[in-house]
């Protein structure tokens, strides 16, 4: 077994990572293969749990900007965590990897009502567990309930599977001169509005003193690499 930095953490991936090339909905070789990161993390011995957005289906600010009422909207994103939490859940297994999902909003024909501490003994089974529906409430992005997941969780860390290989001072594909931070502190996020997470996702991380890595889920076995302490990162911690 490889040494890894954390024992029990919290990935959070947006719907868009589940598309790759589509303009919208999932792709299943990208499904796949991000199965298979997670599953070579598991066999590190690293109990992992996992928050995944639903913009690839639904984004509720979306929907609101369009005139939706913001609540309906933000309720119809959640749904659609769940079917990629589904997507997830039958990828990992196909691969021999005992998953639950889990939604903060009850559908029990589907999967398990969110329950803190059978999520967490799921994890000390050597299960992954899945969060769907975000925190089960309109106006928090799927951001904050992974803070929030990670911190009910007693996580040691929180990573961010992104398009780009952690936080930079400007949009690298759009500004040359962009640099990319080593390490920053959670107040450094919030005092320079950097866009790595919502406000208050950073907010509760740095009250629950949960470091947050930022790495590019789209190279291939960066997920693991990280938990070794390898490969490029952002990490935010006080």
């Amino acid at each position: 077994m490889a040494a890894t930095l954390y024992k029990r953490v919290l990935l959070k991936i947006s719907g868009e990572a589940l598309m790759a090339e589509r303009e919208f909905g999932l792709d299943p070789d990208t499904v796949n293969r991000l199965a298979a990161e997670i599953k070579a993390v598991h066999q590190l011995g690293v109990e992992v749990c996992l928050v995944i957005g639903g913009g690839n289906i639904f984004r509720g600010v979306a929907g609101a900007a369009q005139g939706m009422q913001r609540a309906s909207a933000d309720y119809m994103g959640m749904l659609a965590t769940v079917i990629n939490a589904l997507a997830m859940q039958n990828a990992l297994e196909q691969i021999g990897v005992q998953t639950r999902v889990q939604s903060a909003i009850p559908m029990a024909t589907v999967c398990e009502p969110y329950i803190r501490r059978r999520a967490q003994r799921h994890m000390e089974k050597g299960r992954v567990v899945i969060f769907a529906a975000g925190t089960g409430n309109p106006f928090f992005t799927t951001d904050t309930a992974a803070a929030l997941r990670a911190s009910e969780m007693g996580c040691e860390a929180l990573l961010k599977g992104t398009k780009v290989d952690g936080v930079y001072s400007a949009d690298p594909k759009t500004n040359a001169k962009a640099t990319r931070y080593q390490r920053l502190t959670h107040l450094d996020v919030l005092s320079q509005d950097l866009k790595v997470m919502d406000a208050a996702a950073i907010a509760l991380a740095r009250e629950n003193n949960i470091p947050i890595i930022v790495f590019s889920i789209h190279q291939p076995g960066a997920f693991a690499q990280v938990l070794a302490g390898k490969g490029t990162y952002t990490i935010i911690a006080d």
